[in-house]
């Protein structure tokens, strides 16, 4: 798997300026340093249709420190962008012109060709995407049209959440209005309906977190999370009862100020566009940038695997095996379900991940990457399922419920992921992490028999420990366990 060095993006938005430098594997680069600055170029907008003097001055200051922070950090590819706040303001060339005397060259990004990144940016963590996508900002909210593993159509409105204060301040009625005026303009009213809705953008996270911590949703990472589409209405009502300051606490005092306006915007595309369901991105725009100019070979790859087998390339023993594991694996667990074989892909790339830890943790250690890791084309049912592979797979006994939330999967789902663990603790002690046992051997179910089957000269293999890890996915799989000469 190629590797590409670090690439820039500096993000001038409405609300922040944001410097984030990714690396390692094209397809899912990796997060390496990520700095924000809430500059708030969009703030004064509203009033008077210029950027402010101070908003100028942080915003500035903090691309200077990024114009020496680069080079010291060996970073050459730089790709700066800016958008709504910058593409509307009146002194918005002047500002550009101030950019450009501390070194960058920035670009910006039209609306259309900013929901385009964005669109671009959720099919680059659902590759199946197939629904609308609202990338909301300080200065516009993009809407994106998603299928057939494209974006088909964007658009952009003027609801950025620092624009929507005034809208809301005319009512309830006046702000339903305004909203089904601009999807009628933009041509996305009717297209929504029954379709995935893709969040994205700092805001709508923002209301993520706040419904997870009134629910006492058991895993604390917001991609992939879904709520009902009636559900916006009802967190408006809560933004409204909850004390100011455990709102703060909950999303962070720059998103709590404006948390009512995404709201009302959210509720009121739901209620207009009629979509199945809400469903929160983290991937947006600046991996849209970073995917739109991969080849389509290499856009095509699977990012929940590609990601697995960067992370396991850095901590594994071994060199990395997880198909040969997988291939041998599915001799005795074939998957009729394709999205349940990748999973269990995914577990044999990283059944390796946790070796250097003490061993009385390294069930711990796996668990917690699986839960915790920043993996995306994968929900929250599916981290818990290789969670559980991986406790199965470094501790062999033990309780799973005190390390992770297992009500999110059903007791037929965890019973096929220890399977899976157990299968893959059986295939590293077997083959001490060599491809050439395996490739060897076979792992077969013959009516009530788990069999391994080896060849006549290598049936030493077959040692008291081995033994016993075979007896030990037979019991899970309530069958017997022999070991036979092919």
């Amino acid at each position: 798997m190629s590797r590409q060095s670090p690439t820039a993006i500096i993000d001038i938005g409405s609300n922040s300026v944001r410097l984030v430098v990714y690396a390692g594997a094209p397809r899912v680069p990796a997060i390496i340093f990520n700095e924000k600055v809430m500059a708030g170029l969009g703030k004064s907008l509203n009033a008077s249709g210029a950027l402010s003097e101070e908003a100028q001055d942080r915003a500035l200051a903090a691309m200077a420190r990024f114009r020496i922070l680069l080079p010291q950090m060996g970073v050459t590819d730089i790709l700066p962008v800016a958008t709504a706040a910058v593409r509307d303001a009146s002194n918005g060339d002047a500002f550009l012109d101030a950019v450009r005397d501390i070194g960058f060259s920035p670009i910006v990004l039209s609306g259309e060709r900013e929901g385009f990144m964005a669109g671009q940016g959720v099919l680059s963590a659902f590759p199946d995407a197939d629904g609308l996508a609202g990338d909301l900002g300080g200065g516009s909210l993009e809407l994106v049209d998603l299928g057939d593993g494209k974006v088909r159509k964007s658009a952009s409105t003027r609801f950025g959440v620092l624009r929507l204060q005034p809208i809301a301040a005319k009512g309830e009625a006046a702000f339903r209005k305004a909203v089904r005026t601009a999807l009628a303009k933009t041509g996305f009213d009717g297209l929504g309906r029954d379709r995935p809705f893709y969040m994205v953008g700092g805001s709508w996270r923002a209301l993520a977190k706040l419904d997870m911590a009134v629910t006492d949703y058991p895993l604390p990472i917001t991609h992939h999370y879904w709520m009902q589409p009636e559900r916006p209405a009802e967190l408006l009502d809560l933004i409204a009862e909850l004390d100011p300051k455990d709102l703060k606490a909950i999303v962070g005092s720059s998103r709590a100020a404006t948390l009512a306006e995404a709201a009302m915007l959210l509720r009121a595309l739901s209620d207009e566009l009629e979509p199945s369901h809400l469903v929160l991105s983290s991937f947006g725009i600046r991996e849209g940038l970073l995917y739109d100019r991969l080849d389509p070979k290499t856009r095509a790859r699977d990012p929940l695997i590609d990601a697995a087998r960067e992370a396991g390339r850095g901590l594994g023993r071994f060199e990395e095996h997880g198909k040969l594991l997988d291939r041998w694996i599915a001799g005795a667990l074939p998957e009729e379900d394709p999205a349940l074989a990748r999973l269990r892909l995914a577990s044999c790339v990283l059944s390796d991940i946790a070796w250097r830890a003490h061993p009385d943790f390294r069930a711990e250690r796996g668990v917690d990457m699986a839960l915790h890791g920043n993996w995306v084309g994968i929900d929250a049912p599916g981290r818990v399922m290789i969670a559980q592979a991986l406790f199965c797979n470094f501790a062999g006994s033990g309780s799973f419920a005190e390390h992770y939330p297992a009500e999110l999967c059903t007791p037929e789902e965890l019973e096929r992921a220890s399977c899976w663990g157990y299968a893959v603790r059986l295939a590293q002690r077997f083959s001490g992490g060599a491809a050439e046992g395996l490739e060897r051997s076979r792992l077969e179910v013959d009516g009530n028999v788990l069999r391994l089957a080896l060849p006549a000269g290598q049936m030493p293999l077959y040692g008291e420990a081995v033994e016993k890890r075979l007896k030990a996915l037979a019991g899970i799989m309530e069958l017997q366990s022999e070991c036979a000469a092919i």
